[in-house]
């Protein structure tokens, strides 16, 4: 929900919460519909080995690619002056949508971080445990984990304000109070455990490059070059790990915190009832932090090509096929002379 104040505290606020809310989804939209689009194809179709890593970015770009189809609804909303005239359950279908995106890429980014952990520093257990079942029966648990905490949003659909039907917007107090409590159910499982999961994890795989950095032998000139190369190729993989957790730090850092502190001190302001200018200064916050978060679907792509070896592999071999398939095309034709 785009969460505002009662509304003398917020019609002041709504042209900058509808332009700020147009021009982010405006960007979000074609860029993440067609960024993990191109993902979903690449991991699907491209990908020839289904690890457990394939599995989790193939669900995360999932989510994001349903998230990114609610966006025009959104849009065709403020374009006509906050006026809902779609059906109810389509304004509750993207509400939704929103918290379901928002907590299952936050799960699965976690689990990223976990897979990659284990990958480093218990690399048998890795391979027994990070199976492509268990790793899909897992990517399911937390589908129906998060559809159904997110479930009561569905309660809330249009209502009328100002004459307009209107949509993303409590109503009564009553509202903002169920929307409290489960905003802290969200904070908890939805964010301070898996932060608190990945940190660990960051924590241990930096402990683990730090101890080897000495160790692995590559500037010995007694290691066999057998040994370097092993220890070359060793390296490579725990610093390409190092680089998928500090993304998915980053991604929290920007996409996740300042929208849950924000959404949490605005619904304490509304509930508490702090007063107009606490409440107003505290939703263009809110509305700022909001589009931060939906730009999450727009970043995790990059995180599939710069962390994802086999992904980035799975591109160049297919442009390359296709360089192959132009140039054989001109040469068929005589297009060299």
């Amino acid at each position: 929900l785009e969460l505002t104040g009662n509304q003398s505290c917020s019609s002041d606020d709504e042209v900058f919460k509808y332009r700020a809310y147009t021009v982010t989804y405006l960007l979000v939209f074609p860029i993440g519909f067609l960024t993990n689009s191109g993902a979903l194809f690449v991991l699907l179709r491209l990908t020839p080995k289904r690890s457990a890593s394939t599995i989790v970015m193939t669900n995360l770009a999932l989510s994001d690619t349903f998230f990114s189809l609610t966006l025009p609804l959104r849009l065709a909303y403020y374009f006509r002056g906050a006026r809902w005239d779609l059906p109810d359950w389509l304004c509750r279908l993207c509400v939704f949508c929103f918290y379901l995106n928002l907590y299952t890429s936050v799960l699965f980014l976690t689990c990223l971080s976990v897979l990659r952990w284990l990958a480093v520093l218990k690399p048998l257990q890795h391979r027994a445990l990070a199976t492509p079942l268990r790793t899909s029966l897992t990517c399911l648990g937390i589908w129906l984990f998060v559809g159904g905490s997110s479930v009561p949003f569905l309660s809330w659909g249009t209502r009328i304000r100002a004459g307009q039907t209107r949509c993303f917007e409590p109503g009564k107090l009553d509202d903002w109070k169920k929307i409290f409590a489960l905003s802290y159910v969200g904070l908890t499982f939805g964010f301070l455990v898996p932060f608190a999961t990945i940190l660990i994890c960051y924590g241990f795989i930096i402990r683990r490059l730090t101890g080897l950095t000495g160790t692995l032998g590559g500037g010995n000139p007694l290691t066999s070059p057998e040994s370097r190369t092993h220890n070359h190729v060793r390296r490579h993989r725990q610093r390409r790990a190092l680089h998928l957790v500090a993304m998915v730090i980053c991604t929290f850092l920007i996409c996740f915190l300042p929208y849950h502190v924000a959404r949490s001190l605005h619904l304490h302001a509304v509930v508490g009832r702090w007063g107009c200018v606490a409440t107003k200064s505290l939703q263009r916050v809110l509305v700022v932090t909001l589009c931060l978060a939906a730009a999450n679907s727009v970043m995790n792509p990059l995180l599939y090509y710069c962390a994802g070896e086999s992904f980035r592999a799975s591109i160049l071999a297919f442009c390359q096929h296709l360089l192959n398939i132009q140039k054989n095309y001109l040469m068929k034709n005589n297009y060299f002379g």
